[in-house]
């Protein structure tokens, strides 16, 4: 850690001068933590204690009255197949130096453009060995009460190259999301099963709202949802959060190329190994970047979410009213889009605009879920909240 040239304090460096830079003439609203922790030791995966650091940028928020917090994260550390080498060459271009330079464009953008809410650029360490930073960050997140809305993890977004199958596609990107929360009560999962209700915890409605917004803003790219909070064998800074009762997603690249992955740099039998820079896709990157800031900007213009969305469940018929409340914090909602999908859907169907808290519509409930979105004068919605039947 202590090289000025390489290795992970170097690398904490540059990003911390990096953001340093970034909050000249803006120290009101833009401020800059190294946040040290220790780890390791017998019985973990690192065989000896060490204090690692992250690098976090707080872009706060314009509205004091609205203390909403949007989380952005990347890990910065690298590593080859031996889980404790400490001393080979092991870039990460892709893994996780993509996910770098989006947070890093996003900080530059968001600093320069003042937003409604605050948002935290979170730049870990210790993620290739057991998630360590992002868990020390949401054990923070927690204590310290932050009304964190949503985590957007960006890990390996710019390889575009499958490994053994050769796939070639930089129009397509994946968000993983839990299907149960972690921290489900065993009255909430009561509820869900009452409602079936299994595909729509509130990460999977922000991956969806990714998707929606994305594309919206990025031509040539499809955002497909995975049902899973990762790939298998494999895990992601968001998961610490989820288990901290957060909304958390990760975005990842379509294809994997296992060769560049947590690989030294060689060359056996005409096949390259490697995490370097010319495996780096910097249109895909470009693209997934701008999913990013539009995700963020869209959400951090947006009204809180809606509070006590209901289905009256209380007779038969086949007309359903929704019901629900204003947000209590920011500024209050303009209108709402009650949004509808069969229940054999994945994605959300209809948006109906509503201009009160309720509304009765000609679809049954037995056949179709609902949702709400609080949406400001300008047209930015908030993530959907699921409408819960009620007797």
């Amino acid at each position: 850690q202590s090289s000025a040239d390489i290795g992970i304090g170097a690398a904490s460096n540059y990003i911390e001068e990096r953001l340093n830079e970034l909050s000249v003439g803006r120290e009101d609203f833009v401020s800059v933590e190294r946040v040290r922790y220790k780890v390791g030791g017998s019985g973990t995966r690192l065989e000896r204690e060490v204090w690692l650091p992250n690098i976090i940028a707080t872009i706060k928020g314009s509205n004091a009255d609205d203390d909403r917090v949007i989380v952005m994260l990347a890990h910065y550390d690298s590593r080859t197949e031996n889980n404790n080498d400490s001393t080979s060459f092991a870039p990460g271009a892709n893994d996780n130096g993509s996910g770098v330079a989006a947070l890093m464009e996003s900080a530059t953008i968001l600093s320069q453009n003042r937003l409604p809410i605050t948002v935290k650029v979170m730049f870990l360490s210790g993620e290739e060995h057991g998630l360590l930073g992002a868990a020390r960050m949401a054990q923070v997140a927690r204590q310290e009460n932050w009304n964190v809305i949503a985590v957007i993890n960006n890990d390996m977004i710019s390889n575009s190259q499958s490994s053994e199958t050769d796939n070639r596609n930089n129009t397509k990107l994946r968000v993983f999301s839990e299907n149960t929360p972690f921290v489900e009560t065993e009255q909430e999962a009561k509820e869900r099963d009452y409602n079936s209700s299994q595909n729509d915890s509130p990460s999977r409605q922000l991956a969806r709202y990714i998707k929606e917004t994305g594309e919206r803003y990025t031509p040539n790219l499809e955002i497909k949802l995975i049902y899973r909070i990762d790939r298998f064998g494999r895990g992601g800074d968001h998961t610490p959060f989820c288990k901290e009762g957060f909304t958390a997603v990760r975005v990842c690249e379509y294809y994997e190329n296992y060769d560049r992955t947590h690989a030294i740099t060689q060359t056996i039998d005409g096949r390259e190994f490697g995490d370097v820079i010319e495996g780096v896709d910097f249109e895909y990157l470009r693209k997934n970047s701008i999913v990013n800031l539009a995700t963020v900007m869209n959400m951090a213009f947006a009204p809180a979410v809606p509070q006590n969305v209901f289905t009256d469940a209380s007779d038969l018929s086949n007309y359903s009213k929704i019901s629900w409340q204003a947000p209590a914090i920011g500024v209050k909602p303009a209108r709402y889009y009650l949004l509808i999908r069969e229940t054999d859907k994945s994605q959300w169907e209809k948006k109906i605009f509503v201009e009160g808290q309720s509304v009765v519509v000609p679809y049954s409930k037995d056949n179709y879920f609902f949702a709400v979105q609080s949406v400001s004068e300008t047209g930015n919605e908030s993530v959907a909240v699921f409408s819960r039947g009620k007797r």
